[in-house]
C-alpha cells in the first residue's frame, strides 16, 4: 500500500500539474466543454490553488487586498478628541 501523500507534497502536485496544462494550452477556465482557454498567468495560478485546497491540501486564503492595519488609537486620546466644549448659550432653535 503506498504512503498516504502529505498535504503540502498534494498541494505542490496539483500546482504542478495545473501549471503544466497552461503551458501547453490544455488548461481550461470552466468545466464545460464550451469554456474558454486560459491564457492568463495569474488566473492559472488561482485555479491551482483551489484545485489543491478542494484535495484537502492545506494553503491559506489570499489576505483581502486593500486593507491596512492602522495603529489602535488608546481610549484616553480617544476621548479628548471627541470631547465637545460647552458654553453658556443654548443653540437658537
Amino acid at each position: 500500500m503506498p504512503a498516504k501523500k502529505s498535504s503540502s507534497a498534494r498541494g505542490r502536485g496539483k500546482v504542478k500539474r495545473v501549471m503544466h496544462e497552461y503551458k501547453h494550452g490544455e488548461l481550461k477556465s470552466g468545466k464545460g466543454g464550451k469554456a474558454g482557454k486560459v491564457k492568463n498567468r495569474k488566473q492559472a495560478i488561482a485555479i491551482a490553488l483551489n484545485e489543491a485546497r478542494e484535495s484537502g491540501a492545506k494553503i491559506p486564503r489570499k489576505k483581502a487586498a486593500g486593507r491596512k492595519k492602522t495603529a489602535k488609537r488608546s481610549t484616553t486620546a480617544k476621548r479628548k478628541s471627541t470631547a465637545r466644549k460647552t458654553t453658556g448659550r443654548k443653540r437658537a432653535a
